[in-house]
């Protein structure tokens, strides 16, 4: 359970936002979440967290329709994208342990590589500048099993071009996040599911999070995902890639993300050096004013910077927003196919940090 959870009742916010007590920030948070609080529909999770305090933490919904099982604090969803910010720690965990570096080039993990690859270093796989092609658009017509990242790997290994050369644009590219995937576990040694069990999930207590193997694990008190269809919700849990783990096959909670989110203060994992670095801002990128680190989109909202990321699979759609700054932090999960969440952390933002709101 939350560890947290016991002072919701008692907690006075900060002094910024002092006039917004609990039961004042819970009604506004069931209002921006009315639309998934209706019977049999699916649901969210929600997490507020300031000075490593939750001031709310909310379920609202049905994690399972069929079973009618609600959505909690600690239902596990699948973060889609929100992972990838764990894809890329997973990699500085082995910078930081000298087992590899970002300068490094595919061919030195992947020696039969074609030789586009010496061209693309580890880097620009995590800020989204290698030019390589989008695996989604390179599988057979026909597919009927579900992609893995050593797929992926098959087949960016029988592409000879990228989109342009690399490091010199931004796209975004989940074949990228795939291959960091995998470089984690040609120098670990290990998969990249006991990786990220050993090195992060196990040291901050994110007792049910995990990378999600289809046959090989079982996700607890699990969200399924689900779309909108005539007028009611059709499950629509997995896709052909929803087994690529690198770019999106994480399932967590809230209740484990607040360890998570709270982590990212310290140097706990890696050192703050390195932290530093992740949350620089590299190349510019689609949304404006907006660069992007290791795993994250850095940019700024009324004046605050604004560290976060979405995710967007079959059936969910997930998104953080820090503001460390602040040490204020939202987070979002979902069921549904491309709930349309995008404004709601700067909603929650102005009612907690925003006093004239």
């Amino acid at each position: 359970m939350l560890i947290r959870l016991l002072i919701i009742m008692t907690m006075t916010l900060s002094t910024n936002a002092a006039s917004h007590r609990p039961d004042m920030l819970a009604s506004k948070l069931d209002a921006l979440f009315q639309d998934y609080n209706r019977p049999a529909v699916p649901g969210a999770s929600v997490i507020i967290i300031q000075d490593g305090n939750v001031p709310l933490a909310k379920g609202y919904g049905l994690a399972n329709v069929e079973e009618k099982t609600p959505c909690e604090i600690w239902t596990n969803f699948r973060l889609a994208s929100v992972t990838k910010q764990f894809t890329a720690m997973s990699v500085l965990i082995l910078v930081e342990r000298k087992q590899l570096s970002l300068g490094e080039p595919l061919t030195s993990f992947f020696p039969e590589f074609p030789a586009y690859g010496r061209q693309i270093t580890v880097r620009q796989l995590l800020t989204h500048t290698s030019g390589l092609l989008d695996y989604e658009d390179l599988i057979p017509k026909g597919t009927q099993l579900p992609v893995l990242d050593r797929d992926v790997l098959r087949l960016l290994m029988q592409q000879d071009k990228t989109y342009f050369p690399p490091g010199s644009k931004y796209r975004y590219s989940n074949s990228a996040y795939s291959l960091l995937a995998l470089i984690v576990e040609v120098r670990s040694g290990n998969t990249f599911a006991r990786f990220l069990q050993e090195h992060i999930f196990r040291p901050l207590k994110m007792d049910h999070t995990l990378a999600y193997e289809q046959g090989l694990s079982v996700v607890p008190n699990r969200a399924y995902g689900y779309s909108p269809e005539a007028g009611g919700f059709k499950r629509t849990d997995q896709s052909l890639t929803s087994s690529v783990l690198g770019d999106g096959g994480i399932y967590s909670s809230v209740d484990d993300l607040y360890r998570w989110d709270q982590a990212l203060y310290t140097d706990q994992l890696i050192s703050r050096k390195l932290l530093k670095l992740a949350f620089t801002p590299g190349p510019a990128t689609d949304h404006p004013d907006t660069g992007y680190g290791f795993g994250w989109y850095i940019g700024q909202y009324r004046g605050l910077r604004e560290i976060w990321h979405s995710g967007t699979s079959i059936g969910f759609s997930t998104r953080i927003a820090r503001f460390p700054d602040k040490k204020f932090t939202v987070i979002i999960l979902t069921n549904r196919n491309e709930a349309r969440i995008a404004e709601f952390p700067h909603r929650i933002a102005d009612w907690c940090l925003f006093s004239s709101e």
